[in-house]
């Protein structure tokens, strides 16, 4: 039986490689996508998932959602040099023939869970707002869920957008520490794992060799972000598959190694804040549950290739 999925999405260029992930592999049912602010604005991560999927020719409901922190204003900028203008590498042309769906995306995420009661798992790759709102709505949510798949902090390495933070967690530390302690089977797939799947420009430029429009617009798009990881790290031999690997875990678990740790988040005024890092038995909350299953390590290679074999 395929394994059903919702991704939650804050459409930038490594979220829209992950949806064309998962919309191409047999093994998974993309249930509908929900998005959030976080690497551009929320009307543009919807807007851009229904370009997206249009360009996959994929008529899979978009549900739009958070547009600002769960407890908090708007704090983190968004990351306009590493997206584009546009956050799919301004490679926006037209608008989509589609609109999203009339329901919050919290709102589909509960009733899909209630539908499929232990069978959905929920892809998360941006902040985590959406799910925290979820919660409050849904207490039950953990149980009602298979697994949670979040891509997002940075445990045994540093960070990405401050020297101790990831910026997933950073744009809503407080929605993440509400998530990581609630209960659910979860997974973080960080960047301890994902800054160790790199695309390499041999990949990017195969694609525009294919001719096709999605490989063009796959590979204009790709080209930007390759250029923005030269950019920050100069030499870098490629560009992280974050979002991907998160949907490859789901594929297929054994890409990564996990290691089950209670795992804290800075929020408030910390001069740390959006910092994910182990703690013990002891010094865990009451509410934290249990552990979750922190990826420390990939097998790079054979995920590379498996989601070269499916991106197009």
């Amino acid at each position: 039986m395929k394994k059903r999925i919702i991704l939650d999405v804050d459409t930038g260029i490594d979220d829209a490689l992950a949806i064309g992930y998962a919309v191409h592999s047999p093994e998974l049912e993309l249930l509908g996508l929900t998005t959030t602010f976080g690497n551009i604005s929320l009307p543009e991560a919807t807007r851009n998932s229904l370009v997206l999927l249009e360009k996959l020719n994929k008529e899979i409901p978009v549900y739009e959602g958070a547009d600002k922190p769960y407890a908090r204003e708007l704090f983190k900028p968004y990351v306009r040099h590493i997206h584009g203008e546009d956050g799919i590498g301004n490679c926006f042309s037209s608008h989509p023939l589609r609109s999203a769906a009339a329901e919050h995306a919290a709102d589909f995420i509960i009733q899909q869970a209630r539908k499929y009661p232990r069978e959905l798992t929920v892809i998360a790759v941006g902040p985590l707002t959406n799910m925290a709102l979820a919660l409050d709505r849904c207490p039950e949510l953990p149980e009602l869920l298979d697994r949670l798949i979040i891509m997002g902090g940075a445990v045994t390495v540093p960070g990405n957008v401050k020297p101790t933070a990831e910026a997933n967690i950073y744009a809503d530390p407080e929605a993440a520490e509400y998530v990581l302690t609630a209960g659910f089977k979860l997974t973080l797939v960080g960047l301890d794992v994902t800054m160790q799947t790199l695309l390499p420009q041999s990949a990017v430029d195969a694609w525009r060799d294919q001719g096709s429009e999605l490989a063009e617009f796959m590979a204009d798009m790709t080209d930007f972000y390759m250029q923005a990881y030269q950019d920050f790290k100069p030499g870098i031999a490629g560009c992280a598959l974050h979002d991907p690997l998160a949907v490859g875990v789901a594929i297929a678990p054994d890409f990564v190694t996990t290691q089950p740790m209670y795992v804290a988040v800075d929020t408030g005024d910390s001069p740390t804040v959006g910092r994910t890092y182990e703690i013990s038995a002891d010094e865990a909350s009451t509410g934290a549950g249990k552990t979750i299953d922190v990826c420390v390590e990939v097998d790079a290679e054979r995920f590379l290739q498996h989601f070269l074999g499916r991106i197009l």
